[in-house]
Formats: structure tokens, sequence, C-alpha cells
């Protein structure tokens, strides 16, 4: 544990402690609090994460064993799982939202150019994905997927030069992922690449009409219709290079369809 705990503790250093009570007081977290602090919080949550604590009770059980090390932790001294349960419950979560998109940004500038990509590009490539991660219907009944399953989604914009996240939201499991396009900002001259699963013509214009780019899959039941092919070195990987324009084709309402359920 004591190599442990220098490891936590530089890793943490190198969080910007300023910005934090930035945070911390634009949302009043601290109001009325006397010792278990948000920092305090932070710690806790943090080290629970490193460790794989899978549980607040874990996660106390385990923090109890080592009560003389937790101001060196910086995790204060009023550390119990009521403490915890209260402050996660109770404290603005709009804190560690804004917390975490510094620091997305601060890493995203260090890492911006530290990959190569094998097709060059002048501006920035984003992934943009979702995944399914299932609760136990139990416990989650609020976030009813099936009839009997519960689920959340987490919608990712994935940064693929410097490997992090820009944008990170969660939904409940039945809400479509095309529905991510609504809450991005678009980048002039970026490329946005994405499955079958976000193609909504209104959205994609937006994209269009932000002056960046999107690269997606055709669907299956989409009828094109080839105006020209130019030639390619198929010894690259690409098959084709076509402009196709749609056959069935209907202008764009001013309203976007919603894909909730």
């Amino acid at each position: 544990m004591n190599t442990g705990k220098y490891v936590f503790a530089q890793v943490c250093a190198l969080l910007p402690f300023n910005d934090f009570i930035k945070c911390v007081d634009k949302y009043e977290g601290n109001y009325y609090v006397k010792h278990f602090t948000c920092w305090n919080q932070l710690m806790c949550m943090l080290f629970g994460q490193f460790c794989n604590r899978q549980s607040l009770s874990d996660l106390v059980i385990c923090l109890q064993s080592q009560k003389n090390k937790w101001y060196h932790l910086g995790m204060g001294l009023g550390v119990s799982k009521s403490n915890l349960a209260y402050a996660n419950e109770h404290r603005p979560w709009e804190i560690f939202s804004e917390f975490a998109d510094i620091l997305i940004r601060q890493a995203r500038n260090i890492c911006v150019n530290s990959k190569d990509l094998e097709v060059k590009v002048d501006g920035q490539v984003y992934a943009v994905d979702s995944t399914t991660i299932k609760l136990c219907f139990s416990l989650f009944e609020w976030a009813r997927f099936r009839t009997n399953e519960s689920a959340i989604k987490l919608h990712t914009q994935f940064d693929i030069r410097s490997e992090i996240p820009k944008y990170l939201q969660f939904s409940d499991g039945a809400t479509h992922d095309v529905n991510i396009l609504d809450s991005i900002e678009f980048e002039k001259g970026a490329f946005y690449v994405m499955d079958r699963a976000y193609i909504s013509f209104a959205r994609l214009s937006k994209i269009n009409q932000a002056e960046a780019f999107f690269v997606t899959r055709a669907q299956d039941n989409q009828k094109l219709k080839r105006l020209y092919s130019a030639a390619v070195d198929k010894s690259t990987g690409v098959l084709c290079d076509q402009v196709v324009k749609l056959v069935h084709f209907r202008p764009l309402k001013n309203t976007l369809p919603n894909f909730a359920e």
C-alpha cells in the first residue's frame, strides 16, 4: 500500500487543483461543508476507480484499513460510507463534469499530434459511436431497455489522433444513436466517421453546412445512382471512387425526427 500511496499521490498531483476549486466555487459545492470537501470526494472516487472497487462499501472497507494514510492521499478525515453516499447524491454533478472537460482539453492539447494517420488529412478526425451498458433490472428499473432488461447508452465523439474523447453523453438505452448529432458542435474542416446508424440526412446536412465532412456506410435499402467514376489504385484497398445521387429524394424539412423510441 505504501508504494500505491505514492503512485496515487503522483497521479493526482497532475490534476489542476485551482481549476477544480473554481468549479466548486461556481456551484457552491463546499457550502456548509466542514470535513468532507468536494476535493476529498473526488480523491475517494478516483481511488475507487484506480483500485477497481465494485461498490461504495467495497471502497470504504478498503480505505478503513489504511486510515492513517487518508490525509496524505488528500481524502481528509471524514471518509465514511454515509458521507460519501450523501456527497454523491446531493452535490452538483456539474462540478465534476466541467472539471472533466478541463482535463480533456488539456490532454488533447498535449496529445493532439502524438499519432499520425495513414490517411493524410488536414482537419481533425473524429469517430462517433455508442455503446450500451447493461444494468441489473431489479435495481435500475428506471433505465428500462427491453421488457426484462435495463441499460444506459454512452455516446462518444472520439478524437482519433489524440485517442481521447472530446464529447461524452449518457442517455437511456432506448435512445437512438443518431440523436447525439444534435448535441455535437461540428468543426470546420473536421471529418466525422460514423456507421450507418447515423444516417439522417437532415442531421448530415448540418455537418455539410458547418463546412465539415462525414464518412459513413450506406444503408442496405439505400438506392443510389452512379453519375461517374474516378480512377483508383486498388492495391491501396480502395475498390472504387464514384459520385452518386439518391434515387428517391425528398427535400429536407425544418424539423428533425426523434428516434428516442
